[in-house]
């Protein structure tokens, strides 16, 4: 095996633990909360960006399409969004945040930076920076490559 290649699966190997060290530490927040990644990630896209349509939901936060239908009725349910009917397409439903979600999200997402903000703390600023072009590089990259 070759340097480069050899470099490449440590590479691999590096990203993986560092992905799976800062995704156990936010789920463990996210179970505290009571609510599940995905439940967050639909959340928060509702909380950031207003109401989406129930269609679009599952590209944006990188979920099969299938599975938004199960999080939006778990969500509609606790009361943390509403379902909002397309005034011009009757093809179109949108999932809205309720106030209550709002309450919920304001109370939490302060919190949830932090967290983020102290778990990439070994990074300084201009670190952080070079990553984010970094894992942008790569993960452009590889969004051409075809098997």
């Amino acid at each position: 095996m070759s340097e480069d290649v050899k470099q490449s699966l440590k590479l691999f190997i590096v990203l993986s633990r560092a992905h799976k060290a800062i995704t156990e530490q936010t789920n463990q927040f996210f179970q505290a909360h009571g609510v599940n990644p995905t439940e967050f990630a639909v959340l928060e896209l509702l909380y950031h960006k207003g109401q989406q349509p129930l269609q679009k939901i599952g590209g944006k936060i990188l979920l099969a399409s299938g599975s938004i239908t199960y999080v939006i009725d778990k969500l509609e349910k606790r009361g943390f969004i509403t379902r909002v009917n397309c005034p011009t397409d009757r093809r179109v439903t949108y999932a809205a945040i309720s106030p209550e979600g709002k309450e919920f999200m304001s109370e939490i997402f302060p919190e949830h930076e932090k967290n983020l903000h102290e778990l990439t703390n070994a990074l300084t600023s201009e670190e952080k920076d070079q990553a984010i072009e970094l894992m942008k590089k790569l993960g452009l990259s590889i969004k051409d490559l075809s098997y």
